[in-house]
C-alpha cells in the first residue's frame, strides 16, 4: 500500500527534476532557445492578437445592440416568393392601420408597438431652410421603443392623433441647424407646404459606432403624428416597430404577431406570409454564432504558425539528442530507465514550448494594446479572453508533446554502450 502511495510522489519528483534540467539547458543555450521558440512566440502572439481583435469587435457590436435594444421587433410588408399574391399590387401587400387594432390585447408578449412612416421633405423656420430632412410619422409608443423621450415640451397626445393635428417634434440637430431657441416649443415650422407647431424636442439618437456608423452626419429629423402623416401622404407604405416584454420572450412575441397578422390580413392556411417579422434577439443569436465560428477559423488559420514553430522544436531537440548522446549513455549506465530518458527530453520540449508561449502571450498583449489604440478602428474594447490564454498554453504544450515525442523516443532507444562510445 505504501508502495502505491509513493508512486505519484516519485513521478512528481521526476517531472520536477526534468523541468529543472530543462530550464538549465534553456538557460545554457539562451540564443539557440530564443531562435528555436521564435515560431511559437510569433504563433501564440498572432493567435492571441487575432482573437483579441475579434473579441473586441464582438464586444463593440454587442454594446451597440444593447443600446439599440435587444427586445425590438420589426414588421414590414413584403411580396411572398410564391402563392397567389406573388405578383400582387402594392396596394394589396401594404399594411393598413386597422390591421393592427387590438394587437396588444391578442399578443400578450408584446409590450408596445408603433406604426412608422417616413419621407424626406424641405423644412423652413423663419429665414432658414433645409432642402431635405427626415419627416417621420410616429405614435406615442415610439418614444418607449426607441428609448428617445421628449426632453423639452411634450409628446403627442391622444387628441393630436385622433384629430390629426399639425404638430411636430424636432431633434436637437435640426433645431440648432435652423437657429431655433433652445426650447422651441410654440414655434412654427413649414414642412413641405404645410405649417406645423412645435410641441417638443426629442432626445438625440444615441451614437452607435458599429451599427449605422458613429457619426450621424447631416441626419436631421422632424416627427409628426402618424395619423397626420397618413392623411397628408394619402395612405402611404409604412412599417411597424414593436417591443417584446423582454428579450427572452421575443420568439413568442414573433409567433403571436405572425398569427395575429395572418388573421387580420385574411391569409388562408398554407398561403405564404405577405409580411416579415424580425426580432433583434434572433439576429443577436445568429451574430454570436457566426462570430464564434469566424473566431475559431481565424485562430486556426493563424495557428498554423504554431505548427511551423513545432517543427523547429523537433529539429533542435534532435540536435540536442545528438549533442548529449554520451550523457544519455552515462545515465543509462547508472540505472536510468528508458521511461526516465523519454520523460526528460519530452518535458524539455514541453517546457521550451511553454516558455515560448509565455513570451508569445506578452507580445500578444502588446499587439492587443496597439490594436486598441488604432484611430477609427472601433477596436478600443479589444481584449484577450481567458480561454485564449488557456488555449495558447494548452496548444503550446501539445506542440511540445507532439514534436518532442520523436526526439525523446530516439534518446530513450539509444544503446548505452554505443552512446558511451559516441564522440
Amino acid at each position: 500500500m505504501r508502495w502505491l502511495l509513493s508512486l505519484p510522489l516519485a513521478f512528481i519528483g521526476l517531472i520536477a527534476q526534468s523541468v529543472a534540467l530543462a530550464m538549465s539547458q534553456i538557460w545554457a543555450n539562451k540564443v539557440r532557445s530564443i531562435l528555436t521558440t521564435l515560431g511559437i512566440i510569433i504563433g501564440v502572439a498572432s493567435v492571441t492578437a487575432v482573437v483579441a481583435a475579434l473579441s473586441g469587435l464582438k464586444a463593440k457590436v454587442m454594446s451597440d445592440i444593447e443600446t439599440f435594444g435587444t427586445n425590438r421587433i420589426f414588421i414590414w410588408p413584403r411580396w411572398p416568393d410564391s402563392g397567389p399574391k406573388k405578383n400582387a399590387s402594392w396596394r394589396v401587400i401594404r399594411f393598413l392601420p386597422e390591421q393592427f387594432e387590438g394587437l396588444l390585447d391578442e399578443c400578450p408578449s408584446v409590450k408596445a408597438f408603433t406604426r412608422v412612416a417616413g419621407t424626406n421633405e424641405s423644412v423652413r423656420y423663419a429665414e432658414k431652410a433645409l432642402e431635405s430632412a427626415q419627416v417621420v410619422g410616429i405614435e406615442p409608443a415610439w418614444h418607449e421603443i426607441e428609448s428617445r423621450p421628449v426632453i423639452w415640451g411634450r409628446p403627442f397626445s391622444a387628441v393630436d392623433m385622433l384629430q390629426r393635428r399639425a404638430v411636430c417634434l424636432v431633434d436637437p440637430m435640426l433645431r440648432d441647424k435652423l437657429g431655433m431657441d433652445r426650447d422651441p416649443v410654440g414655434s412654427f415650422l413649414t414642412i413641405g407646404y404645410r405649417t406645423f407647431r412645435v410641441v417638443g424636442v426629442v432626445e438625440p439618437r444615441p451614437s452607435m459606432s458599429m451599427i449605422g456608423g458613429g457619426a450621424r452626419g447631416e441626419d436631421y429629423e422632424v416627427f409628426i403624428p402618424f395619423q397626420t402623416f397618413y392623411q397628408i401622404r394619402g395612405e402611404p407604405w409604412f412599417q411597424v416597430m414593436a417591443a417584446s416584454r423582454s428579450p427572452k420572450v421575443s420568439d413568442e412575441a414573433k409567433a403571436e404577431i405572425t398569427f395575429f397578422l395572418r388573421r387580420t390580413r385574411n391569409l388562408k392556411p398554407g398561403e405564404p406570409d405577405t409580411f416579415r417579422v424580425l426580432t433583434v434577439e434572433s439576429e443577436v443569436r445568429t451574430f454570436l454564432t457566426i462570430a464564434g465560428r469566424f473566431t475559431i477559423v481565424a485562430a486556426g488559420v493563424v495557428g498554423i504558425s504554431l505548427l511551423v514553430g513545432g517543427i523547429g522544436i523537433m529539429n533542435i531537440m534532435l540536435v540536442s539528442v545528438s549533442e548529449r548522446t554520451r550523457e544519455i549513455g552515462l545515465r543509462k549506465a547508472v540505472g536510468a530507465t528508458n521511461a526516465a530518458i523519454l520523460t526528460q527530453f519530452l518535458v524539455e520540449a514541453v517546457v521550451l514550448c511553454c516558455v515560448g508561449g509565455l513570451f508569445g502571450l506578452g507580445l500578444g498583449q502588446v499587439l492587443t494594446t496597439a490594436i486598441a489604440r488604432i484611430p477609427a478602428a472601433n477596436l478600443d474594447q479589444a481584449y484577450i479572453p481567458a480561454w485564449a490564454v488557456l488555449m495558447s498554453f494548452g496548444f503550446s504544450a501539445l506542440v511540445g508533446i507532439f514534436f518532442g515525442m520523436f526526439p525523446a523516443a530516439k534518446a530513450a532507444r539509444l544503446d548505452p554502450i554505443e552512446a558511451l562510445r559516441h564522440e
